[in-house]
């Protein structure tokens, strides 16, 4: 039996010794043999004891040392990362609270933007002097005991200021403690802060416009007026208009046409007015979304009108949709037809424009009523003067000028020139909407002021001065633009270029 050379360099003479004494045991002999030729290339040497059936009994090398070498350093950088977990944030080397015991909290979730309340720590292991932490801070706590100082009740106030917006917060408590081992904390509990709940609507004593309707009449435009309305743009879809039929209680819920923070616009179909009787009209306010464990607040309003439908309306039936305080001096516009009016009305302070449905010449079941142009992007008045009304053949589209900034999204300071889709004297569903005509693509009208616009038959074209602001005491130049709305046109795009 042979055994393979070790005895090269780098092999420590105690492994040599151990190979010889574990092959003379074996009854192995060990022979060196030195191969010609042969370069030696590694440090490594190997003793390789054979069997009489040609298995390996033994095996040195230098790898095993240099494994060993590194087993015993892995073993020791194992110990610190172990060391390391054990400790918690408290320095001690234990994971588990050694404090008191919380099961639950009373209220366990508030709305966001809440008043300061108190809130109730329920569990077991309190101590008097245990305090109570929100997010890893104290809070003013207050603990009470019998007689014997046991503790019987753990409250703490939560401010308004840690309720400010959703999210979640967790709660544990604090009490003394001493020696190895302990920290004195409690389990964390998890206490949900929703996002605020939709306004309760209200709905205005005289807000309901008109308030009769003729029996077998056609369909008709509702408006509801009043405060805490949420527009269309809303994540719940904005508010709805509901119609309780009475006597028999069937409740409907009308399409509605717009929607504002005081005004709501909805679709009376010809169905429900088909034959003479009352109804209830309110107002429903969607609850919020995503707001988890919450209610999500809205409901319907605490005040119904009541809508009469006979055989014949009184005159006085149609109320405004808004109250205009004064009339402006300026000229009006009216429809071709002589049905509807534009006209300038003071209003929160701040010139308006307004529409009047006369109810001219039409059929006996129109209503009159008036309806705000000059409306924000939520259904409010604009925050600045508005004049000069312009009005369609039809009288569906207004064109005006008005220097408030709440009309359209990014408006240019100063009066500009808008256009209104009033939706007016349309039988398919139309939703209002207001453009904004004093602008082009090329910045022609950049820093001027727009004024005087009068709008085709059709409402497609607008034609408006603009005028650039005087520098010291030269007069202001006027330039007139004509602006393509392609309103009721496909494949146009909208463009404005100055007149010759």
């Amino acid at each position: 039996m042979r055994v393979a050379p070790f005895r090269r360099r780098g092999v420590p003479r105690r492994m040599q010794r151990r190979a010889r004494r574990v092959n003379a045991q074996r009854e192995f002999r060990i022979t060196s043999r030195k191969r010609r030729g042969e370069r030696d290339s590694s440090r490594d040497a190997r003793a390789v004891v054979l069997g009489a059936a040609g298995e390996a009994s033994l095996a040195v090398t230098l790898e095993g040392v240099f494994m060993k070498r590194s087993w015993t350093a892995m073993a020791v950088a194992l110990t610190a990362l172990f060391a390391a977990m054990g400790c918690n944030d408290y320095g001690n080397t234990f994971q588990t609270n050694t404090g008191a015991s919380i099961s639950a909290l009373s209220p366990s979730n508030a709305t966001a933007g809440s008043q300061q309340f108190t809130l109730q720590v329920i569990g077991g292991g309190f101590v008097a002097k245990t305090v109570v932490q929100w997010n890893g801070q104290t809070i003013p706590t207050q603990i009470q005991t019998d007689a014997n100082g046991n503790v019987t009740l753990v409250t703490a106030t939560v401010a308004p200021a840690l309720v400010a917006k959703p999210g979640t917060a967790f709660v544990n408590t604090l009490q003394p403690h001493s020696g190895a081992g302990t920290n004195g904390l409690s389990n964390p509990i998890a206490f949900i802060v929703n996002p605020p709940g939709n306004p309760l609507p209200v709905v205005s004593p005289n807000g309901l416009s008109p308030i009769c309707a003729v029996a077998g009449g056609g369909a008709f435009t509702l408006t509801v007026t009043g405060s805490n309305f949420l527009p269309t743009s809303d994540p719940s879809g904005g508010s709805q208009v509901l119609w309780g039929a009475v006597p028999s209680g069937t409740q409907t819920t009308l399409a509605t046409v717009s929607a504002s923070t005081t005004q709501v616009q909805a679709t009376v179909s010809s169905a429900l007015i088909a034959a003479a009787g009352t109804a209830n009209v309110s107002v429903f306010n969607p609850p919020a979304t995503n707001a988890g464990t919450g209610n999500g607040g809205g409901g319907t309003s605490q005040t119904s009108l009541p809508f009469t439908i006979a055989s014949a309306c009184p005159a006085s039936s149609a109320r405004p949709a808004a109250a205009v305080q004064s009339v402006g001096e300026e000229t009006s516009a009216v429809s071709a037809d002589g049905r509807y009016v534009a006209f300038a009305a003071t209003q929160a302070e701040h010139s308006q424009i307004f529409v009047r449905d006369t109810c001219q010449g039409a059929t006996e079941a129109c209503q009159a009523r008036t309806l705000l142009v000059s409306s924000a992007m939520d259904g409010a008045v604009g925050n600045d003067d508005s004049q000069s009304p312009s009005m369609s053949a039809d009288g569906r589209y207004i064109a005006f000028s008005s220097a408030a900034t709440n009309l359209f999204a990014q408006a240019p300071p100063g009066p500009q020139i808008y256009l209104r889709d009033t939706c007016l004297g349309v039988r398919t569903p139309c939703v209002a909407l207001t453009q904004l005509v004093s602008t082009d693509a090329q910045g022609a009208l950049a820093g001027t002021e727009a004024i005087s616009p009068s709008v085709s038959p059709t409402g497609r074209f607008v034609t408006f001065v603009a005028v650039t602001p005087s520098k010291g005491n030269n007069s202001r130049f006027r330039q007139v633009f004509v602006r393509d709305t392609c309103l009721a046109t496909s494949n146009c795009t909208p463009t404005t270029v100055r007149t010759p």
